[in-house]
């Protein structure tokens, strides 16, 4: 029979990019993950912060290509969309890329602030400020706007939030304004419309009589997400003509607007079949959004991107070991993990998400079929399924075995709650950044020990 490490190359073809096999084990971007488990245990998150600047990089690169090839005279700006991973060490490594930030709730904006005194970001930094806001998010707003941030965007989310920006700032020189578009939802999903944003045949009214005569604002830029993400389907390029063609009729009226934020949704690598032409896509948005302001005859807008799981997914993993095996009945076998797909990776969960999943070790084994289990009692803390096949294989053997998911790095530890308590009461798993030095060699940093019986008593009130 044939070997693991065989039957995964007939399959989807393998060694990938940043994967290859040594000597049975697996590496990940150069890291040695053996080693890494036999120096920190399991279970055990990482992050490769490398790979956040390397993402960041090929984007501009594209755009910047693009721009050039359809002699495009808007300019490219790259926003890191925040709360995609909120942590000091993600968002610093963004940063070191000469890129700007968008917000989507109130305590991001002293994030911002306290980067800033650091000296990591500059008030002269584009934050665009999305979301339905809190009076406390809008006054962060207007406090750093007094304080010098005179690049600060809120984007207005609805007619009612431009009051308080038109009561409380007195500037010298004028606020600069966005406004978002209620887009229309996909086909398939539940609603028609979503439920941020102004409707589109609102927004032109919505500016002549709340705004035009206002001189401390002016409106320089229509903000727009298609839920879908972007994607090479008839529905994505429908809805960016409306929106890029509504951007041409406010321009006319509204001589300040020069840019269009299009939003994130840049996918990510989630399987070893995911197949994504980045330069395509980036190439016939630049062309597209071009055609449609010459057939109107409007000067090309500059245009922001908010990406945040493309900025940040491929650049973490999480490891686990294989406490038991479980055969429930003829079919089923089960391997039993030291760690909780609910807990730790919640998508998997509660969006059905697929991420990248690799053996760490015993590459030269037999394969079989297998279901993973989670270590909660929870009926739904299983994975059972890749993107590429209705199956899960891993090496067939009765040696200790590790098993890794990669690409986890959006979302995952911000929506499992990092320092809190968890489902059942299972602990934070130790959590290890990685950078590299300027030899190349890697730097380990512990971010995070795993969580003791000590720090979920004293959350739970047990203790003080």
């Amino acid at each position: 029979m044939q070997s693991y490490q065989e039957f995964l190359d007939l399959s989807v073809g393998f060694p990938q990019e940043g994967f290859e096999i040594i000597e049975d084990e697996l590496y990940f971007n150069d890291l040695n993950l053996m080693e890494m488990i036999e120096t920190y245990g399991t279970p055990l998150r990482f992050t490769y912060l490398p790979m956040i600047s390397k993402k960041i990089q090929q984007a501009k690169l594209l755009f910047q290509q693009a721009i050039i090839k359809n002699n495009y005279r808007g300019s490219y700006k790259y926003c890191y969309c925040t709360k995609s991973s909120h942590f000091k060490h993600i968002v610093e490594e963004a940063l070191r890329n000469d890129i700007h930030l968008e917000t989507s709730s109130a305590f991001d904006m002293p994030m911002i602030d306290a980067l800033e005194k650091k000296g990591a970001l500059t008030k002269d930094m584009t934050v665009i400020c999305n979301g339905f806001k809190t009076f406390q998010y809008k006054q962060y707003i207007i406090d750093m706007l007094h304080d010098g941030f005179h690049n600060i965007i809120p984007v207005l989310d609805n007619k009612e939030e431009f009051n308080l920006y038109d009561d409380e700032i007195e500037m010298d020189t004028p606020c600069n304004l966005g406004i978002r578009i209620a887009a229309e939802e996909q086909p398939d999903s539940q609603f028609y419309t979503s439920r941020l944003g102004v409707r589109m045949e609102d927004v032109i009214d919505f500016y002549h009589n709340k705004i035009e005569q206002n001189p401390n604002f002016q409106v320089k830029l229509l903000h727009f997400f298609i839920n879908s993400g972007i994607s090479d389907t008839p529905y994505y390029w429908n809805e960016l003509e409306k929106y890029v063609t509504l951007y041409c009729k406010f321009k006319k009226v509204n001589p300040h607007l020069d840019t269009l934020d299009i939003g994130g949704g840049m996918p990510f690598k989630d399987s070893l079949v995911f197949d994504f032409d980045y330069e395509y896509m980036i190439n016939e948005i630049v062309s597209r959004i071009k055609e449609i302001c010459a057939e109107h005859d409007t000067i090309e807008p500059d245009i922001i991107t908010e990406f945040g799981k493309y900025t940040v997914a491929e650049a973490s993993g999480i490891l686990y070991k294989v406490l038991g095996r479980k055969q429930q009945n003829d079919r089923e076998k089960w391997l039993m993990l030291d760690g909780s797909f609910i807990t730790n990776l919640p998508d998997v969960w509660a969006l059905n998400q697929k991420y990248i999943l690799l053996p760490i070790n015993n590459w030269d084994s037999e394969y079989e079929r297998v279901n993973l289990g989670g270590i909660t009692c929870d009926g739904q803390d299983y994975y059972n399924q890749e993107a590429h096949m209705n199956s899960v294989f891993m090496p067939k053997t009765r040696k200790v075995q590790y098993l890794g998911f990669f690409n986890t790095g959006a979302y995952q530890e911000v929506l499992s709650g990092y320092g809190g308590i968890h489902h059942c009461l299972l602990p934070s798993p130790k959590h290890v950044i990685i950078r590299r030095n300027r030899d190349e060699t890697f730097n380990f940093e512990v971010f995070g020990e795993e969580q003791n019986s000590k720090q979920v008593l004293k959350i739970l009130g047990y203790t003080t």
